[in-house]
């Protein structure tokens, strides 16, 4: 088959480029024919507001150089993964204009939420959503702390949610988790486009020998993932288990101080991935704090396919993809003491739920299954497709009919 992946890359790298690049090589590897078509959002600094806010609602450049690239290749189909802001809803008409299928793998809620978060204030928040113009988010400032970026973000989706974009000009949707699939369907998305593959982890890194003893963290240091909550929960759990955390941000000075009052926390700093796996497969138990809902964070898949269970907070995506007992445990969201708790137990139960976890990996995250799940939605998008190509030519038959009588 003959693919375009396509991706915006943001100019804080992050877990959506890493699913990007895997499953174009993934695509390549099982003999697919992959282009990629990218856009990178550094370029914002050369542009004004009014240049950036018009190339978010529709960026010209974006259409004509996609559209021909479609021509070029003769794609099938044009993966989207991020097309915010550069890329834009624009390029979902060029494919289409070209006559490929269109795919989009929703990595987060900014088509419902502009800070793509469903988080004000480190609370889950939902005001926005199913809105056709995202006032709430404005009012607040929800996207980078700023109106004006806000309203350019909560206009871009109103007006392609009147023009009719998320019906029409995508053929199939890939949410992450069921979760997701059932918040963007009460955000207005056609719910029988939305089709729930998570994210994969290949090469199979190999299962880990859970020796290391202690809990560990991999993720970005910012208040959205947790960071502060866990580390009040070691405040209470003082030098008993040891904690790694393994990550860069905004909040690396907090994770600095709490490592030089308690001895039982280290800061790693950031890791190459090979490194990652293997302090993850050494680890007793990972876990994932995060305070917003998240997508599919890809390091719980990473934890399984090692066979580390994972100590997740109980929403969102966590709920999802943890079997509390079985592959690991859930913490009530943004209670310090119940993940505390949380620990104490998981430090006592880990070792026999290694098994468990690494099954999950097998059964849902391998490379092979991916590959064959999207093949079946690269499918179902390429037949709704043919029949919109098909309902169109008999529109305009029809209406050539009517024009010669």
């Amino acid at each position: 088959m003959r693919i375009i992946v396509a991706h915006n890359f943001y100019q804080q790298p992050g877990g959506e480029d890493q699913v990007f690049a895997a499953e174009a090589d993934l695509l390549r590897r099982h003999g697919e024919e992959v282009h990629t078509f990218t856009l990178h959002n550094d370029a914002i600094e050369q542009m004004g507001r009014i240049q950036t806010f018009a190339a978010t609602l529709w960026n010209r450049e974006s259409y004509r150089s996609l559209r021909q690239l479609v021509r070029d290749t003769q794609a099938q189909v044009v993966h989207f993964h991020n097309t915010f802001p550069l890329i834009s809803p624009a390029a979902y008409a060029a494919a289409r204009d070209a006559g490929a299928a269109v795919v989009q793998t929703i990595h987060n809620f900014r088509l419902i939420c502009p800070s793509a978060l469903l988080l004000r204030n480190d609370k889950p928040c939902e005001e926005c959503v199913g809105r056709t113009f995202a006032l709430p988010g404005v009012i607040h400032a929800c996207y980078r702390g700023s109106r004006m970026a806000s309203a350019t973000v909560a206009t871009m989706t109103a007006v392609h949610r009147l023009l009719g974009t998320w019906h029409k000009a995508i053929d199939a949707y890939i949410a992450l988790t069921p979760f997701a699939r059932g918040k963007l369907i009460e955000g207005g998305l056609p719910a029988d486009k939305i089709h729930v593959e998570p994210n994969f982890v290949d090469p199979d890194p190999g299962v880990g020998s859970g020796s290391g003893g202690y809990a560990l963290f991999v993720g970005r240091l910012s208040n959205e993932k947790g960071v502060q909550v866990l580390l009040d929960a070691w405040k209470q759990l003082g030098n008993d288990i040891p904690l790694k955390i393994i990550g860069d941000g905004s909040l690396v000075p907090l994770v600095r101080e709490a490592a030089s009052r308690c001895p039982a926390i280290e800061w790693l700093g950031r890791k190459p991935l090979d490194e990652v796996y293997e302090w993850i497969g050494n680890a007793a138990f990972l876990i994932s704090p995060s305070q917003c809902y998240e997508s599919c964070p890809r390091v719980i898949s990473e934890a399984f396919s090692k066979g580390t269970p994972v100590l997740a907070t109980g929403h969102g995506a966590g709920a999802d993809l943890v079997r509390p007992c079985e592959t690991g445990l859930l913490f009530e969201p943004g209670n310090a003491a119940s993940l505390a708790q949380r620990v104490r137990e998981l430090a006592e139960s880990h070792k026999r739920m290694r098994l468990a976890a690494r099954a999950q990996f097998e059964l849902r995250y391998t490379g092979a299954r991916h590959y064959e799940k999207l093949m079946e939605i690269y499918q179902v998008a390429l037949a709704r497709r043919g029949a919109s190509v098909e309902s169109s030519a008999a529109a305009c038959a029809a209406l050539t009919e009517v024009g010669s009588g």
